[in-house]
């Protein structure tokens, strides 16, 4: 497995949330740079216990915008 990619959007708030397309983990976080940590962290624990691991992680920002 080469990478695997994140969709992550910006809440109302001001955080961000992160769900990967082809693995069940999700995480989210105040500012960007603590997203790309805990990104990085559940994608570890993720495959913790198994032998291959993704070489890189894509962070997919996607905007919902709503035009009247």
């Amino acid at each position: 497995m080469n990478e695997i990619i994140f969709e992550v959007m910006q809440e109302a708030d001001g955080g961000f949330t992160a769900e990967c397309l082809t693995e069940p983990i999700f995480t989210q976080a105040d500012d960007w740079e603590s997203l790309r940590n805990h990104v990085k962290e559940a994608t570890e624990a993720f495959y913790f216990d198994q032998p291959a691991h993704p070489a890189r992680i894509r962070l997919r920002m996607v905007k919902d915008e709503v035009l009247a």
